[in-house]
């Protein structure tokens, strides 16, 4: 059963997203282009801006489905023109020596903004300009001339257990996670956190709200609202009717299947074909609200994604895939998330923490299956770390029963993999059928979302390196 203890709450506004740093990283640049970010609907873009926009002397905010604001980018201005008008739209006086920041909210709705973006680079290289929008490669390939080079990308990914914390006033917690030094002791202080956070997922608002409130039923009101925008942007996603129909029948059948291996034709008993499927699933992950992973074959590098095989479904936030796929009571009554829905949910937040602090717009996740005819060995995730790619199994029970894990230790270059499970961190060795001995890293579900620092904390002396990136496959 979930428990929550309570504490005090540490909120001014909206709690703080980690990834201001990457905002503030962006601005202190020398050369520094226009910001777009990226990322689904509602996982707090604008009120990231917002927050930032606190650093600055200046505030401008357009959001373009004001017809309005969008009519600024409709005019023949020169830049410094189009300066002014913006100037004189927001009620703001262009002061010498100030700083400025311009944020272009739904900039999606003007490609004429979107291709103005470059003159702001280059010719008025002292305003600050961060733009926001959503399906903004289709705009690429088939409106307008984007300023490729002219602009740079950051992706917004829902809440991270850590900023979930933070949130909530667990901030001791929050500093002992980062610096992995969870006892014994606080496991499971730290667990029964972890699996409240499973329960509401990380969705900005829903996050605050919890923090605020405390109130789990509340929460469903919230969810709903969600899933309703979700389902009113069909329109501008779609290209036709029968698209239009298919990404709604996704949107209502869809989270059912998180983290399972799915076929796109006749998707979730539809009766739609693999084409159709395939071009609303596709546009759909455009929008980053879900993404279809492709396994790889190999356990070294290169290790690309094998599009001819079946790929797993993976929502952008836990929390809505329990509230849509009707599965919140299992996950509020198990004592283990391993059990509860078939352990997908288990593998729905690994995935989510293991996204969770990637700002590529380009980044996205694997999983490894053997290449054998016949097979059915399967690991989780794979993510490489340096020149090596590690595995990733989420289940608890005895190290000779991970029997995929073994399958893919005997034939990679390394000796390092990693189990998520419910119990303390701790280190095996284990020892494969064929004899290969491999170190398995033991880690709690709340160390996913600083995986990196772990394996670099306890693994470099076992690759013998100096330095690693490691980067989602």
């Amino acid at each position: 059963m979930i428990k929550f203890a309570s504490c005090l709450l540490y909120i001014i506004d909206m709690f703080q997203r980690k990834v201001l740093k990457n905002l503030k990283k962006w601005a202190a640049k020398p050369k520094r282009k226009p910001l777009i970010l990226r990322g689904a609907r509602q996982v707090g873009k604008t009120t990231l801006v917002d927050e930032f926009a606190r650093q600055f002397d200046i505030y401008l905010h357009l959001n373009l489905e004001d017809k309005r604001a969008k009519a600024l980018f409709d005019e023949d201005f020169s830049i410094n023109e189009l300066v002014s008008q913006i100037f004189l739209f927001c009620n703001k006086s262009r002061l010498q020596g100030k700083s400025i920041l311009l944020f272009i909210d739904e900039i999606q709705q003007s490609p004429a903004a979107i291709a103005r973006l470059r003159y702001f680079y280059e010719d008025v290289p002292d305003i600050f300009v961060i733009a926001a929008g959503s399906l903004l490669e289709t705009l690429i390939s088939t409106q307008i001339s984007f300023p490729v080079g002219r602009v740079e990308y950051l992706a917004v990914r829902p809440c991270s257990f850590c900023e979930f914390l933070v949130a909530t006033g667990e901030t001791e917690l929050e500093k002992a996670i980062n610096q992995h030094s969870i006892s014994n002791a606080i496991h499971s202080k730290a667990m029964s956190l972890f699996h409240t956070f499973t329960f509401t997922g990380g969705m900005p608002e829903i996050v605050q709200h919890f923090a605020e409130n405390r109130d789990f039923v509340a929460l469903n009101d919230i969810y709903e609202t969600l899933l309703t925008s979700y389902r009113d942007d069909v329109e501008k996603y779609a290209a036709n009717d029968t698209m239009r129909h298919t990404i709604r029948y996704i949107l209502k059948e869809g989270w059912s299947y998180a983290m399972q291996r799915i076929t796109l034709g006749s998707f979730a008993g539809s009766s739609y074909k693999s084409r159709e499927m395939g071009e609303a699933f596709r546009t759909l992950e455009k929008t980053m609200l879900l993404e279809l992973v492709y396994p790889t074959t190999s356990a070294c590098l290169p290790a690309p994604s094998d599009l001819n095989r079946s790929p797993k479904l993976i929502w952008n936030d836990v929390g809505l895939v329990n509230y849509a796929a009707q599965i919140q009571n299992e996950i509020f009554g198990s004592k283990d998330m391993l059990d509860a829905y078939r352990g997908k949910i288990a593998e729905q937040i690994v995935a989510q923490e293991l996204f969770s602090h990637e700002t590529r717009v380009s980044a996205h996740r694997s999983f490894w299956v053997r290449e054998k005819k016949g097979s059915d060995a399967e690991v989780d995730f794979v993510i490489q770390y340096d020149s090596h790619i590690i595995p990733v199994e989420v289940k608890s029970g005895h190290n000779a029963k991970l029997r995929s894990l073994h399958s893919f230790m005997d034939t990679a270059s390394h000796n390092i993999a990693v189990r998520v499970w419910s119990q303390p961190f701790s280190v095996d060795e284990v020892r494969t059928p064929s004899g290969k001995t491999f170190k398995l890293i033991n880690l709690p579900f709340y160390y996913v979302g600083i995986i990196r620092e772990i394996l670099a904390d306890f693994l470099k002396p076992a690759i013998n390196f100096y330095g690693y990136n490691m980067d989602i496959i």
